[in-house]
């Protein structure tokens, strides 16, 4: 039994996906845009704080599961798909929120918005599929290499049965689902940075504040696809990916926008050869 030698592959795509983008956006967007560190600092911190423990803790309250990892409101698909993509919406968008408003008195041209969702969706990308991915791949590279045996002949019971579900699940699963997860984080993050730019004007504009209820409602709508494929309504991974990416055109588009239109001389962004900047603490 071993893992197909494509599927190795598409995995170390998504692993150079997953953390080499971000970081190739940061030097990109910092030499482009001149963008700050301090934002792209903040919205990590953002992350971890309003999605990974906060929501979670939420999570395991709401969702439940039991011993077996079964969720009760699963049984529930309306609810469950307009829970999981609300409080994904509202607690990561409150985060948006509550961070450009700390941020605007020092940091408040649209290239902190840029910063903050490189931030944001890349400490994402990095921790939720990174670091998987890394683990993935030394497992793939010890299941082909037969070096699986002893740890095998050394677990039992429940230790032992994990083990050799995830070596099952990755002998089995079609290689081209490691590559999707790469495609996912890519749309993922143009939806963060898209959402970034929006709830930066609900900061930065003062008579704009609808923009932030709307970021939660965009967000939602960006993790509908996927909830109803965890729930069955959709069955097909490739509606799924194609829907997300589809909204995430149009977020993308309606960054844009609202930047063509709400943009002023204090938030607008310039090339950083025309822009007059103060000097950054971080650039040497």
């Amino acid at each position: 039994m071993t893992v197909p030698t494509l599927s190795i592959f598409f995995v170390g795509i998504t692993l150079f996906l997953a953390i080499g983008v971000p970081l190739g956006l940061l030097a990109v967007f910092r030499r482009r845009f001149g963008i700050k560190i301090v934002p792209v600092l903040v919205g990590a911190a953002a992350f971890v704080v309003f999605a990974l423990v906060l929501e979670s803790a939420l999570h395991r309250v709401v969702l439940h599961p039991d011993a077996a990892g079964n969720i009760a409101l699963k049984s529930q698909p309306f609810l469950y798909v307009l829970y999981a993509c609300f409080a994904a919406g509202i607690f990561e968008e409150t985060a948006r929120f509550v961070s450009f408003n700390l941020l605007k008195r020092k940091y408040n041209r649209l290239d902190t918005g840029l910063a903050y969702g490189v931030g944001h969706g890349g400490i994402e990308s990095i921790l939720l599929v990174g670091f998987s991915m890394i683990n993935t791949l030394i497992l793939c590279i010890s299941i082909n290499l037969g070096m699986l045996e002893n740890t095998q002949s050394a677990l039992s019971g429940d230790a032992l049965a994990t083990l050799n579900t995830q070596v099952q699940l990755l002998t089995s699963t079609p290689s081209y689902m490691f590559l999707l997860s790469g495609v996912e984080r890519l749309v993922a993050i143009c939806v963060q940075i898209s959402l970034s730019v929006i709830v930066f004007y609900s900061v930065a504009r003062r008579d704009k504040r609808w923009l932030f209820p709307l970021a939660i409602l965009l967000h939602a709508a960006a993790d509908t696809p996927a909830a109803m494929y965890q729930v069955g309504v959709i069955k097909n991974i490739f509606v799924v990916e194609g829907g997300t990416a589809a909204v995430a055109v149009v977020l993308v588009l309606l960054a844009v926008f609202f930047h063509r239109l709400l943009k002023t001389p204090e938030t607008e962004m310039l090339p950083v050869a025309s822009a007059k900047r103060e000097p950054d603490p971080w650039r040497p």
